[in-house]
């Protein structure tokens, strides 16, 4: 370990054609050369000040947080892919497609609590049901 140590520790380097020995010094040079070499110099950096972002009128902000309609995620199931998203249970958006008029009141009902609370319930992460609509080149 001792051996390890002594060739993992560096006692002497060159700076500028001079010997530079101690720890005191190996310590004081290597810290100079490094914030030397890391510090900005009249650096131009980018900024957003001039940039135009577009915005969303007030119609299209207030469409944002209102509650899904059953059309709405029942189109999203039905843009997903039958085979796609097994969950930890084997249950696929074909299962879910299948038993829609079985399954609607439970789906609608934790997306309604969801939109309320802002809240997943407990255990949700073991199976998790992402209304993204799959296209076949985004």
């Amino acid at each position: 370990m001792s051996s390890r140590r002594r060739g993992n520790a560096i006692s002497c380097f060159l700076v500028d054609r001079v010997l530079i020995e101690g720890v005191d010094n190996v310590r004081n040079a290597v810290f100079s050369h490094f914030s030397t070499h890391f510090k900005a110099h009249d650096v131009v950096r980018p900024s957003i000040e001039d940039l135009l972002f577009p915005t969303l009128s007030y119609r299209e902000g207030v469409g944002l947080v209102q509650p899904f309609s059953l059309e709405e995620v029942k189109v999203t199931v039905w843009d997903c892919d039958n085979f796609k998203c097994l969950g930890p249970d084997g249950i696929t958006f074909g299962f879910i497609k299948d038993f829609w008029e079985i399954l609607w009141d439970n789906v609608m009902r934790f997306i309604m609590e969801f939109h309320r609370n802002g809240r997943l319930t407990k255990g949700i992460n073991s199976t998790f049901i992402a209304l993204i609509p799959k296209v076949k080149s985004p």
